[in-house]
């Protein structure tokens, strides 16, 4: 790996951080309670939600207090473009295998 590329931080949901910069109501920690390119934290201090680009979390992430459960962080995240179309291919075989009589 190249001296200029760091390793990718793995957040779940339900993490509790500690952030470098305080949130203005004084609490360093936050709950990840949305993952993306963006992610979603919740003060702990006083409830405030914010986005925070992955990027700027990974830089101003001192410590994770508690990790969050990476069961329920599997089963939100984006299934891969090929697991897609076999679900919809899946699905769309399904569909027209019902009959008007499956309705009722």
């Amino acid at each position: 790996m190249p001296a200029n590329q760091t390793e990718v931080v793995e957040f779940r949901l339900g993490d509790v951080v500690s952030l470098r910069k305080a949130h203005p109501c004084g609490s360093h920690v936050w709950l990840v309670d949305r993952l993306g390119a963006d992610i979603g934290v919740r003060c702990r201090g006083c409830g405030r939600h914010v986005l925070i680009e992955r990027r700027a979390m990974e830089r101003r992430l001192t410590d994770f207090v508690e990790r969050g459960d990476l069961a329920m962080s599997r089963a939100v995240a984006p299934l891969a473009r090929d697991a897609v179309a076999t679900v919809a291919g899946s699905a769309a075989t399904a569909s027209a295998d019902r009959t008007p009589e499956d309705d009722r």
